[in-house]
């Protein structure tokens, strides 16, 4: 009897201290994700002083064709946290996203072991943003063109003392640092994730209650890090030669009237000076786990939700699948990840599901629209190298775009598309020839066309998609119009439009009831 409880007892032991050395080897996972960062930054940049990326592009791995899967804010991070196209989970806008209820990767990490916590900007769930902006989503199939935006301006405060501008933001770092600290010593790994606002626009507080926000702002302190004499001024179509939806969101953006080149330049150095104080939050994390301990044994992410077009393409924010909007920046680093590795494949944020819980040794799910990106990246010959996919696809049904948008990027051609395909005319980019994507040759390379489409057809049916989302949104607004009441006029008169809306009220309620029911 004690011979059988001796080694009952020491294959408990043995049992027990693998999987108590199974979870204290697995790393930390630090993500720190921005809010409208351009990717581009994050190579061959020369205009702003951005040392905390520059230090984890030399220690670790680089994705310089990283992508959000819808460039706007709650869609593209339900992607993020639930590893699915938008259209699997119908995150069709800002307002409707995925359910409170559903499984994330953090979610998994803590139920493996992982102590975890989210501190933040998390924007994934359904109910949030303005009334403003979810009813400029569902009415965008009406035949409206209202300016919806404040003009882009600039605000410069403080003076070169002034550091912490984005105050919520630097609250939020510093309570991710305390949490590093209180953690770096137990004996599971931990999962943190710091979601920030900058370099987010700030709301234009002087236009009102309803106002988006369009206000970039800074300090001399963050201004100094940009060399301004290398900022380009991005080229223009003429709004007569735009493409009809980037010319409804060039208006909806208020961005059709004039800007001088000093304008444009001041806008996007405010721009690049807001990543820069960005940089430096990304710089206090990275010292607390040095200090901690807990640098070597933590993999740390820094990635965006999407890009900002900061007056390109004669439009700010994001909400357009030109490069500003949609390419974000994407590096990992840490144990086993390469160093000074610049990847060119193709990825999007869907990809960091699966390699979140690669990198955690967690069992991946089935049927992720994602594919790990560990293989790429990590130093261990164990891996098998499977393939990820040779396209990227990205995909928008939100405010400030009258048609839902898809975008498929195979090698160096950037295919667009809209609605059902026949109403509104595609667009073909050679990004190769043509990078600032001035130039659509649709129709000069027919059999391109014909090649991405089938591409696409295979990921989503896009006309049955866009008929959902057609259908949705007539419901929704709906609804929202009946729990208004007599209200209602007063209501959808105020709203962020209210300028362009109340210079004819009542024509402006007929173009929404045609559009409702169908009237003549």
């Amino acid at each position: 009897m004690p011979i059988r409880f001796a080694v009952t007892l020491l294959l408990f032991f043995q049992t027990h201290h693998l999987r108590f050395c199974h979870v204290n080897n697995r790393p930390n996972i630090v993500m720190v994700m921005s809010d409208a960062f351009d990717g581009r930054l994050t190579f061959n940049n020369q205009v702003v002083k951005l040392p905390y990326i520059k230090y984890l592009k030399e220690l670790g791995t680089t994705f310089l064709n990283a992508y959000t899967n819808s460039p706007i804010c709650c869609p593209s991070r339900a992607a993020m946290w639930s590893g699915q196209f938008v259209h699997r989970t119908e995150s069709w806008n800002n307002f409707k996203c995925l359910e409170a209820n559903s499984t994330t990767w953090m979610d998994l990490l803590k139920d493996s072991g992982y102590t975890t916590k989210m501190i933040g900007k998390l924007d994934y769930t359904s109910g949030s943003h303005s009334v403003s902006n979810r009813v400029e989503a569902w009415t965008r199939d009406a035949k409206l063109l209202l300016s919806q935006e404040g003009r882009p301006v600039i605000d410069l405060v403080g003076n070169m003392s002034t550091v912490e501008i984005q105050k919520t933001d630097w609250q939020n770092t510093r309570a991710a640092k305390q949490w590093i600290i209180r953690n770096s010593s137990s004996n599971q790994p931990f999962a943190l994730y710091l979601g920030l606002n900058l370099p987010h626009p700030y709301k234009s507080e002087s236009l009102g209650p309803t106002a988006g926000a369009s206000t970039f702002r800074t300090s001399p302190f963050w201004l100094s890090k940009v060399s301004s004499d290398l900022i380009a001024v991005p080229k223009w179509l003429s709004l007569s030669d735009m493409h009809p939806v980037d010319y409804y969101s060039t208006v909806t953006k208020n961005c059709s009237g004039v800007f001088t080149k000093e304008e444009i330049i001041s806008i996007r150095a405010f721009y690049y000076a807001m990543c820069a104080e960005t940089d430096d939050m990304l710089g206090e994390i990275i010292a607390s786990l040095r200090e901690t301990g807990v640098l070597n044994n933590t993999v740390l992410i820094f990635t965006a939700d999407h890009g900002e077009l900061a007056m390109e393409h004669r439009q700010f924010y994001k909400m357009s699948m030109f490069e500003g909007s949609v390419h974000i920046p994407l590096l990992f680093m840490g144990p086993g990840i390469k160093s000074g590795l610049l990847v060119e494949q193709h990825v999007s944020l869907v990809d960091l599901y699966p390699s979140v819980l690669n990198i955690a040794d967690i069992s991946v799910p089935a049927n992720l629209s994602g594919y790990s990106l560990l293989p790429l990246m990590s130093k261990s010959k164990d891996l098998l190298k499977h393939q990820h996919p040779h396209w990227i696809f990205s995909e928008y049904h939100g405010c400030n775009a009258n048609a839902s948008t898809y975008m498929l990027i195979i090698g160096h051609w950037k295919y667009i598309t809209y609605s059902d395909g026949q109403q509104v005319p595609p667009q073909l980019f050679d990004l190769s020839q043509d990078p600032e994507e001035l130039h659509n040759v649709i129709l000069k390379f027919p059999d391109v066309r014909a090649q991405v489409d089938k591409v696409l057809c295979s990921i989503v049916s896009y006309p049955l998609v866009s008929a959902r989302v057609h259908q949705y949104n007539k419901k929704a607004f709906t609804s929202w119009r009946n729990s208004l009441g007599g209200n209602y006029s007063q209501v959808i008169a105020n709203l962020r439009w209210h300028v362009d809306w109340q210079k004819d009220p009542v024509a402006n309620e007929k173009v929404i009831d045609r559009w409702l029911y169908g009237l003549n």
